[in-house]
């Protein structure tokens, strides 16, 4: 797909002014300043967005307490039909979307259609939960049954502070803004700085869904001008963050102005194992989906992988055939199954480990360069890397690139012990025909999600989030509902 074969309706956004959304209304920032947005495969500025500053964040954050003054109240099945009208919304405009996705973050289409999709069914899934948030009656211990009427209520915690990623710029919203909106909370979304775009299109998508003014609020611009102010802003009660471990840290402390409460989705080096007895046929192209999916931007991606001896030669050979199959393509090719990398700061990044991976004495098997006929974008071959020795920083450290470092191993008990040995505990994945021995090293990994035979299935359903220094609590399935409602006691003397 070429340029102009772009929608319209792409076209005739992208040539407007990105405002800020405060209390139902579009508006420059404070300062009205703006930063430019990149599309990452070719380098060119595809639209202006407003830079909002503290000030914006105080507006914001004084919309969303008058909104969250009648939205805490609202019936719940009307916060649930909301919901339903934007899923339908985001399905209906799935392909708009995805262009706005893939000039925004690069990613091919394929993904970003997908993303679209799941976006729709994550927002249904929370809308059934609107009509669904409920307390309990518990018997008071030491008193006869009848005495007391002992119950708990759930009421949303309030005006929600979240800071979202750019690597999956339209789920890392939803994922957010679904359960937040269902139980009642009101919130101020802050989107990464290089991927604005789909946050604005998704803020129009609300007002056409019928949300409140002030019930959902955007500003845009940069960590520090932005995510900063809000994270510790004493009138909001609660801050969702998906990023980096050393921004988690930051916001974390900046939440202690008011105590808010935290959910914090961080970094990960995930494990992923094969056992010798691993059907090939699928374990190698699910290992290799496991990093290269998403150009390796993925937080859970299978960045070190652990294959027995016996299977090492075969295995790395079917890795570099699946590597040097990639079509590597402008994300808008209909053919792409990978784009370019975010921007040329990640780009540095990912080429600053491969550097220092070789002189660490990585043995690099495939891919490290820019692909042949590429001038212009942030494109990289997907790369192998075998480390016989697990010593090199590609092994350690989170790169979030299409970098894939190799291991062997022998023993089951080592196995375990190298896997487990890092500041993450995101995720890990299991290659084996054996479920025995796969329940049983699943319960010893240190991990939030342990795929056995697959990778990277994330749903609505499961609960997401990680051990150790990937972070605090858990999104999505019924858990999250804990992380936006402050549950109250109820005691009343009968007699």
């Amino acid at each position: 797909m070429a340029i102009n074969e772009i929608f319209p309706e792409v076209h005739r956004f992208l040539a407007k002014p990105q405002q800020l959304f405060i209390g139902g209304q579009w508006t420059d920032s404070v300062s009205k300043q703006t930063f430019d947005v990149e599309n990452p495969a070719t380098q060119e500025v595809i639209a202006q967005v407003a830079k909002g500053g503290a000030a914006d964040v105080d507006l914001a954050v004084d919309a969303a307490n008058q909104a969250f003054k009648t939205w805490r109240y609202e019936i719940p099945a009307t916060r649930a039909k909301l919901l339903y009208q934007l899923a339908d919304l985001v399905e209906k405009h799935t392909e708009e979307l995805a262009q706005i996705l893939t000039l925004d973050n690069g990613k091919p289409l394929l993904y970003s259609r997908h993303e679209c999709g799941g976006a729709a069914h994550i927002l249904r899934y929370f809308a059934g939960f609107a009509t669904k948030v409920e307390g309990r009656q518990v018997p008071v211990s030491g008193a006869p049954q009848g005495t007391f009427l002992n119950y708990t209520l759930r009421d949303p915690v309030g005006v929600c502070g979240f800071i979202v990623p750019w690597n999956f710029p339209l789920t890392m919203c939803i994922w957010k803004l679904a359960p937040a909106m269902a139980v009642g909370c009101t919130a101020i979304l802050k989107p990464a700085e290089q991927t604005p775009l789909i946050a604005v299109r998704l803020m129009q998508l609300f007002q056409e869904a019928g949300f409140p003014a002030g019930v959902v609020n955007l500003v845009t611009g940069t960590g520090r001008d932005v995510g900063e102010p809000l994270s510790a802003h004493m009138q909001v009660n609660k801050v969702a963050f998906t990023g980096s471990t050393a921004v988690g840290k930051a916001i974390a402390q900046q939440a202690t102005s008011n105590m808010k409460r935290v959910t914090l989705e961080l970094g990960g080096k995930s494990p992923n194992i094969f056992l010798p007895d691993a059907d090939l046929s699928k374990a190698i192209p699910g290992a290799a989906q496991a990093i290269f999916y998403n150009q390796g931007q993925v937080c859970t991606a299978g960045s070190r992988l652990y294959v027995h001896e016996k299977v090492l030669d075969e295995v790395l050979d079917g890795l570099c055939k699946q590597a040097q199959g990639m079509k590597i393509a402008n994300g808008l090719d209909e053919s792409s199954t990978m784009g370019p990398l975010v921007s040329e700061r990640q780009y540095a990044t990912v080429n600053r480990y491969i550097q220092q991976a070789l002189a660490e004495g990585a043995e690099l098997l495939t891919g490290g360069q820019r692909p042949t006929g590429f001038d212009q974008g942030y494109f990289l071959e997907p790369t192998i890397f075998l480390d016989r020795e697990e010593k090199a920083c590609i092994a350690k450290e989170e790169i979030f690139g299409p970098v894939l470092t190799v291991m062997s191993w022998s023993d089951t008990d080592e196995l375990i012990e190298r896997a487990n040995n890092s500041i993450y505990g995101l995720a890990a994945g299991i290659w084996t025909q054996d479920l025995s021995q796969a329940h049983q090293i699943a319960a010893k990994l240190e991990a939030g999600s342990v795929w056995v035979n697959c990778y990277n299935v994330v749903d609505p359903v499961s609960p997401f989030g990680g051990y150790k220094q990937s972070g605090w609590g858990r999104e999505m399935s019924h858990d999250v509902i804990e992380a936006y409602t402050e549950t109250k006691n109820v005691c009343v003397n009968l007699y």
